[in-house]
């Protein structure tokens, strides 16, 4: 789709699939490590979380899933879905151990956050784990509102929900 190139001076591009495409497993199973690492089954276990939702969810005119590749392979990505509150739900942004703090999350979520706004939504809803101090970090110095107490033991609350407008 569109290639860029990031703070650290990797080169992307930007390739829209759908959950059931296999280009779109290394983010499934590096999520699924990720969560099983950090959760357990504190939520129901991982398999529950990833497939929760439909493959069609993530498709347009309601959805999209969005990956960062490099030389081929999958670094980074994310999904959006409808929100039950009509809000774009961002879903599933993962980056590659390998390839952390190099601003590829925050690539991606501009990159979700302009599909979004072209498919007609005006809002963002989200929410993230309690055991991920790093994405709560990265939606705070990315514009999203925390609809929680940050004085509060993340560890307490369960999901951290965020929204940001995106007019």
């Amino acid at each position: 789709m569109n290639p860029a190139t990031c703070s650290g001076g990797l080169r992307t591009e930007t390739i829209s699939v759908s959950l059931d495409d296999p280009r779109a497993l290394p983010l499934l199973e590096g999520l699924s490590a990720e969560y099983e690492a950090r959760y357990g089954n504190r939520f129901g276990g991982t398999q529950k979380e990833m497939f929760r939702y439909p493959a069609a969810d993530f498709r347009a005119p309601r959805g999209a899933l969005l990956l960062l590749q490099s030389a081929g392979q999958i670094i980074a990505g994310g999904a959006f879905r409808l929100h039950d509150s009509g809000a774009a739900e961002f879903k599933r942004i993962w980056t590659h151990p390998q390839f952390r703090r190099q601003g590829l999350a925050q690539k991606v979520l501009i990159a979700l956050e302009d599909e979004a706004r072209a498919l007609g939504y005006d809002r963002i809803y989200l929410t993230t784990g309690p055991r991920q101090p790093e994405a709560v970090g990265l939606y705070l110095r990315t514009g999203f509102t925390p609809l929680f107490d940050l004085a509060a033991d993340p560890d307490t609350l369960g999901h951290l929900p965020f929204s940001k407008s995106l007019n």
